[in-house]
């Protein structure tokens, strides 16, 4: 009797203890009501040169940040009032049982277990809560500034590749399913040179690093090498994409697409006949580029392999073979003899050429979807994307795991590093562009809206670091390319 007495008590004391502090509660939700009205209406007093809509819009996200900690706060405080009442019962019936006391170990057992249940559930909602917060941080911080300059429109079917001239005159290409190739002065956006030796669809185009002369692959299951000869013309007022019309928004809507012959692509010079045709493969070739020097190419394909040709003989001077499914990109570094090639089988291989003797091979395995691009970086990196969503940044000295992992909400497509800046652009297919740096935090999105941005399936990015205009360009479904301007702070760059 005097033991059940106690816990009664002991009962309403706990009782007790939860109506005071639901009381102390309240008071300190009114008061923080109040101190939050007093400090929104401090800021409102002030003097601020940011626009009236931006700075409400600011109060609200950090009024939202105030409440999920106090929310956190107050669930925290429940859960420790449960654990002092849970040890507090506990510690009642260790006095009751066989009518003797427990020993001190088998106590401290039971209630460590029921104890350790109630803080995983506090961790879960803790990190159920917090990671709101910093989703939230996340999608509203910018450290990139990101500006629309120029749309090259023109091709008459999607665009899946885009690649910036090594050599002067710097000029952009795209690569099209319309079964050509087009080239375009960045400045002016006016098309210069359309090659039209494929008969299917151009998926990928490279320039050389010395000469005026481009590698494109195709559905016809070749790569053709062709000179161009382009004279860029005098620059042109840039029109400014932000002071359009409300007529240009509904027209630049997300079920319209740019006309075919914009910019007069019909009348620029043509190019009918390929330097040299590299015609080995079984299948669709899906990529092509130029190992350093420019005397030898490789190629990616649907049969499974990617070749390597000599340049200037269009001989095959090695078959890699090792793919399980269709190669999906191949990418080579931009001061060794080391290619990199992705597939449909989840993984992407390094080949080694820098000794002739030995020509090795290394296997990346980490991704559970298709490996859409991989690329190197400057040093001993390597990029991966994928369509389960992720990006990975890896060491090639340790192949086992990556050093980075960046996770999305949309498949990725081809992506391109910014060698200069250490930027990772990322294309998605659910149309929007992002920016990375190589430890995972994001940067900046593109801006998207029915006056800017792609409006379908944005499938490739391609940096260019010495323009002055245009530092980053992308192309995509909707037909079109586009040149941005990217200002990345100073305070990043040291990073």
């Amino acid at each position: 009797m005097p033991i059940e007495s106690g816990s009664c008590a002991s009962a309403r004391q706990a009782k007790q203890k939860r109506k005071s502090h639901s009381l102390s509660i309240r008071r300190t939700n009114s008061s923080e009501q109040e101190r939050a009205g007093l400090q929104r209406d401090m800021l409102e007093g002030q003097d601020s040169k940011l626009p009236s809509s931006v700075r409400n819009t600011l109060l609200e996200l950090f009024g939202q940040i105030e409440r999920e900690f106090e929310n956190l706060y107050i669930e925290n405080l429940e859960l420790r009032r449960e654990i002092d009442t849970l040890n507090e019962r506990l510690a009642a019936e260790g006095q009751t049982i066989d009518g003797a006391e427990l020993s001190k170990g088998q106590l401290k057992t039971k209630a460590s277990h029921s104890t350790s249940q109630l803080s995983q559930k506090l961790k879960t909602t803790y990190k159920a809560s917090t990671s709101k917060i910093v989703s939230s941080f996340k999608t509203t911080t910018s450290r990139a500034i990101c500006q629309l300059v120029k749309e090259y429109v023109g091709h008459r079917d999607g665009i899946w590749d885009v690649s910036v001239a090594k050599t002067q005159p710097v000029v952009l290409g795209t690569a099209s399913a319309d079964h050509t190739a087009l080239l375009w002065s960045i400045e002016t956006g006016k098309c210069l040179v359309k090659y039209v030796g494929h008969v299917g669809s151009v998926n990928s185009i490279k320039f050389h690093p010395a000469e005026q002369v481009a590698l494109t692959a195709s559905g016809d299951q070749t790569a053709h090498i062709w000179r161009y000869l382009v004279q860029l013309p005098a620059p042109q007022p840039t029109a400014d994409c932000n002071q359009m019309s409300g007529e240009d928004e509904v027209e630049f809507s997300d079920k319209d697409e740019p006309d075919g012959d914009g910019e007069g692509s019909s009348d620029c010079p043509t190019v009918r006949t390929p330097l040299t045709s590299l015609k080995s493969h079984q299948g669709v070739v899906i990529a092509a580029d130029w190992l350093v020097g420019g005397k030898q190419a490789v190629t990616a394909s649907w049969d499974r392999t990617a070749n390597l040709y000599d340049v200037e003989t269009s001989e095959l001077v090695h078959s890699l073979t090792g793919h399980d499914q269709e190669l999906t990109h191949c990418c080579t570094h931009p001061t060794q003899r080391l290619v990199v090639t992705s597939s449909r089988d989840t993984t992407f291989r390094l080949w080694d050429f820098r000794d002739p003797s030995i020509h090795s091979v290394n296997v990346f395995q980490g991704h559970t979807d298709t490996v859409t691009s991989a690329v190197f970086t400057v040093g001993d990196n390597v990029v991966s994307g994928s369509d389960d969503r992720t990006v990975k940044v890896w060491d090639l000295k340790n192949m086992r795991s990556p050093i980075a992992t960046i996770r999305t909400d949309s498949a990725v497509n081809r992506i391109n590093v910014c060698v200069g800046q250490r930027i990772i652009a990322l294309p998605h297919d659910n149309r929007q562009v992002r920016l990375f740096d190589m430890s995972g935090v994001r940067l900046a999105r593109l801006p998207r809206s029915n006056r800017q941005g792609h409006r379908r399936m944005v499938c490739c990015s391609a940096w260019s670091e010495d323009h002055p205009i245009c530092n980053l360009f992308t192309c995509g479904f909707d037909r079109q390319a586009i040149g941005w301007n990217i200002n990345i702070p100073a305070l990043l760059q040291e990073k």
